[in-house]
């Protein structure tokens, strides 16, 4: 159900140096979807949903994602292509000419917080340009109650101007759109693009610095569910590998699908208030969680509509990353307040476009720390600016766009945790099955499903010759079984019936992969190096 609470209090902009506009402060989802409808900015679906079109990009642009250089991040940011230096004074100049776009326009505001252990809550104030991208701000964010709002102070200032544009020889930006994180002033400037994509992963980018310096916190770009024995599942991968659609599990209690803190006393807990997923041929039979959440009060982004508002989920005309966002209480089966205890099971979850790594497999110690850092999927089309096809690529620590800190900073964290709970962790190749991509064709979901619950389950066995045979090529152990998988199935290579072809490929990938790892060797240990391909 819609929250139709109203917040009648107003604020005043001016300690940020906006001086005349009208501000509109927490209006609640209703009131967000009549304004954007009737500003012509949005359409309703016969769904009750509200869906917009977010513009010139449809996806983050990493290469225009910056980090303000200073005291508090010089020596501490992992400085280079990801995370990319800008100069405080432009950061000065630029946000006075933020503010002073702002000044003359409509606004909405939203005070709302990450973070739902309190004992790490941090409180952010987010000020849009246009009504919908509160609307996104209120789904993804949590939600304060009424009586915390009336002495509310933020932590962090996020300022999201779609509309305004810099100029690249004045300002430092790279091209007219931007995404720039101030830790000093505490600040997110966000302007060029609408993709609202942009406001959640600012917040979880200056998270990943500050939890790990400050509290000892490892964050993740990770889903997370809970089952009936209070065991907690963790998902790790980027997008398009199947993190919210594997994390929503009836049988299960959702915690959260995108990004969480793994405490020093064994809490994980979910940053966000709701749910931001792909949905690129998403059907009710296959996804029946996603589908039912999408009602009144979520936001869809690029989607195609016909005249009567249904929506056609297989329409990709405007971008392969259609993307929905909702409050996470449309989901029936969460876990509240979103936080989990000790894991048990951790899912590496891959797209292999090269159709080569087992559809499961359990991991050694040494196997998942090579697996966490090497981060290994393919970037699936239209995620980001400029991808038009799905490419092979590392990711470290499946995130490593929103990671301020060295990859072996998150994978030490990791590692230790791993050996401290002795949880099992498993890699999952969700992608190409039968041969590569444009070959062979995607796992089906049913199939993946089946072998995440029966690892939940413990009904894969101990790793031993009579249970598990290992990859010639990556030295993964494999199941030869699993409850409502055919055998042949957890064979990669028998999926192809071209065993020349199929290994041929399989060392292309295990080359791509120490090719890779060169650069973490000097700070990886012996277990860790050893954790990667035989050949």
């Amino acid at each position: 159900m819609m929250d139709k609470t109203l917040v009648t209090q107003t604020i005043s902009l001016k300690k940020y140096g906006i001086t005349k506009a009208k501000v509109n402060y927490q209006l609640n989802p209703e009131e967000l979807h009549k304004i954007t409808i009737e500003k012509n900015m949005g359409k309703e679906t016969t769904s009750g949903a509200l869906a917009i079109n977010t513009g010139e990009f449809t996806g983050r642009s990493p290469k225009d994602r910056f980090i303000v250089k200073d005291e508090i991040t010089k020596d501490k940011v992992w400085w280079g292509d990801i995370n990319l230096p800008f100069a405080e004074d432009k950061f000065d100049g630029l946000y006075d000419k933020m503010v002073d776009y702002l000044s003359e326009k409509e606004l909405y505001v939203r005070d709302c917080y990450a973070c739902a252990d309190k004992n790490y809550k941090l409180n952010i104030r987010v000020v849009n340009e246009y009504p919908w991208s509160n609307l996104f701000a209120y789904n993804m964010f949590l939600r304060p109650s009424e009586d915390a709002l009336q002495n509310f102070e933020e932590d962090w200032l996020v300022l999201n101007a779609p509309g305004f544009k810099a100029d690249p020889s004045v300002d430092g930006t790279r091209q007219h759109n931007f995404a720039i994180l101030n830790f000093s002033k505490k600040i997110v400037l966000i302007g060029g693009t609408g993709y609202t994509g942009e406001i959640k992963k600012g917040i979880f980018s200056a998270l990943n610095f500050l939890l790990p310096v400050y509290a000892n916190t490892l964050p993740m770009h990770c889903s997370a569910n809970v089952g009936e024995k209070d065991d907690t599942s963790i998902f790790f991968g980027l997008s398009g590998t199947g993190k919210t659609t594997l994390s929503a599990d009836p049988n299960r209690k959702l915690i959260g699908d995108d990004e969480h803190g793994w405490t020093k006393e064994d809490t994980v807990f979910n940053f966000e208030g709701g749910c931001y997923a792909k949905v690129i041929n998403l059907s009710k039979e296959n996804e029946p969680d996603i589908f039912g959440a999408i009602k009144e009060g979520a936001l869809l982004e690029n989607v195609v509509l016909d005249d009567k508002g249904n929506v056609d989920f297989s329409d990709i005309s405007i971008t392969q990353n259609t993307r929905v966002s909702y409050p996470i209480y449309h989901i029936k089966n969460i876990q509240q307040p979103s936080i989990g205890y000790t894991p048990k099971n951790i899912f590496f979850l891959t797209a292999d476009a090269f159709g080569v790594l087992p559809p499961v497999s359990k991991l050694t110690p040494g196997q998942a720390a090579y697996h966490f850092i090497s981060g290994y999927t393919a970037k699936v089309a239209g995620t980001e600016a400029g991808v038009d096809e799905p490419i092979p690529s590392f990711s470290a620590c499946f995130g490593a766009p929103f990671m301020p800190l060295h990859p072996t900073k998150y994978a030490e964290m990791l590692s230790q945790k791993m050996k401290d709970t002795k949880v099992n962790v498993w890699l999952v190749n969700t992608g190409w099955t039968g041969g590569p991509y444009g070959v062979g064709k995607r796992m089906a979901l049913k199939y993946t499903r089946a072998m995440i619950s029966a690892a939940m389950n413990d009904e894969l066995g101990e790793v031993n010759h009579k249970n598990y045979h290992v990859h010639s090529v990556f030295g993964l152990a494999q199941p030869r079984k699993c409850p409502g998988v055919p055998e042949e199935i957890l064979n990669s290579r028998m999926t192809w019936n071209n065993d020349e072809a199929y290994y041929k490929q399989a060392h292309k990938l295990a080359d791509a992969f120490k090719e890779n790892f060169k650069k973490f060797d000097s700070y990886a240990s012996e277990e860790t190096k050893e954790g990667g391909p035989l050949v």
